[in-house]
């Protein structure tokens, strides 16, 4: 299964009340029963109860991973719709304030809780999380050093986050500005080997920090639960059609990367700043920006047209070229965060707010289940 880099998707929903799309400070334990019945046990809940999470299983092609990701949405919003509720697919939610919103309980969210305090209680965020399974599970920490010039890539065709406690912010994607405030979050270190990863894992577990690798949230990291390299900068997509052209982008250069172990090998610290200020440029301008690259600036759907055209073997490989196809029109047209914007504009230069505001919850929750 690893030479076909098999791959699954995780998605992280706000769970919100039908009529208003305000989100649910609770959450009802019927309806996370009944998820997970209806689902067979691919739903979870998150940190905060207005948060839910689905997991696919592994997939081998990308037709069967968007079916099984548009019936997971279906079936969610079906079961959310009996108690009352529906789901946003955004990595913000628009008009949510943390405040007053309720913590799951158990004894891994009670533990991070008491960490984090009001950065954990602020972590209204949700994302899109793409496993991919390479060949050797030991070269994962190698390609996830030499995957980071692509990171900002990945953040600029997910941005769904321009909103914030309802005002906009002026970033595409808001999200992982709040989330990188969390410990062992954003731009990996440079590290090598399975040998250096599972070092600093250990000298944190030795510490007292945390109980294992599992809480490194890192925007991208070899995963404990799964023999896979977890990528988890993007915002939660709203279209699944994004969700699963980002997935696929992601499939095809880790397939690049294990087939020319050279590549980006030499990554410095130089080339490391350089990815964390293409992902803040990332967050802030989406689509439409320009990255730092080798000859200047370069804008993100140049950089993407380049890398399309240097996996064009791997997408052929993998039956994924359609996929990036899409990922091409996400540069040309824009993000969930642009149609977000443009709703929200539509209601004039000096809009109501609150009502230019419930027309873009709405709009979310119309597109989660297109």
């Amino acid at each position: 299964m690893a030479d076909t880099f098999s791959f699954g998707i995780e998605e992280e929903f706000f769970l919100v009340d039908a009529d208003t799309k305000s989100a649910a400070q609770a959450m009802p334990a019927a309806f996370l029963a009944a998820a997970r019945k209806a689902t067979g046990g691919q739903v979870t809940g998150e940190l905060l109860q207005a948060q839910v999470e689905i997991t696919t299983l592994p997939h081998t092609d990308m037709a069967s991973a968007r079916a099984e990701l548009r019936f997971l949405r279906q079936v969610i919003a079906a079961v959310a719709a009996e108690h009352g509720l529906a789901i946003l697919a955004a990595g913000t939610h628009p008009t949510a304030s943390w405040r007053g919103m309720q913590q799951t309980v158990s004894e891994r969210y009670d533990a991070v809780m008491d960490d984090l305090q009001m950065i954990g209680q602020r972590n209204m965020l949700c994302g899109l999380h793409v496993h991919v399974e390479l060949p050797d599970p030991d070269e994962r920490v190698d390609v996830m050093t030499r995957m980071l010039p692509y990171l900002p890539l990945f953040v600029a065709l997910a941005t769904s986050s321009p909103f914030w406690n309802a005002r906009p912010t002026g970033l595409m994607g808001y999200r992982l500005a709040a989330y990188d405030e969390l410990p062992r979050t954003g731009v990996p270190e440079l590290f090598r080997t399975k040998e250096d990863f599972d070092a600093y894992v250990a000298a944190l577990v030795r510490a007292g920090v945390m109980d294992d690798a599992s809480y490194v949230w890192w925007a991208i990291r070899p995963s404990l639960s799964h023999p896979t390299l977890e990528l988890r900068a993007p915002d939660c997509c709203t279209l699944v059609e994004d969700s699963i052209a980002i997935a696929a982008l992601y499939r095809v250069l880790a397939r690049y990367l294990t087939r020319n172990p050279l590549l980006n090998s030499g990554i410095d610290a130089v080339g490391r700043a350089i990815v964390v200020e293409n992902k803040w440029r990332a967050q802030r301008y989406g689509v439409h920006g320009t990255l730092v690259s080798d000859i200047g600036a370069v804008g993100v759907a140049e950089m993407l047209d380049q890398v399309i055209g240097d996996v064009a073997a791997d997408a052929a490989a993998l039956g994924c070229m359609a996929e990036l196809m899409h990922c091409r029109t996400i540069a040309g047209s824009g993000t969930s965060a642009d149609r977000q914007l443009a709703v929200f504009a539509s209601h004039g230069e000096r809009p109501d707010a609150a009502a230019a505001l419930h027309a873009v919850t709405d709009w979310i929750a119309d597109a989660t289940l297109r």
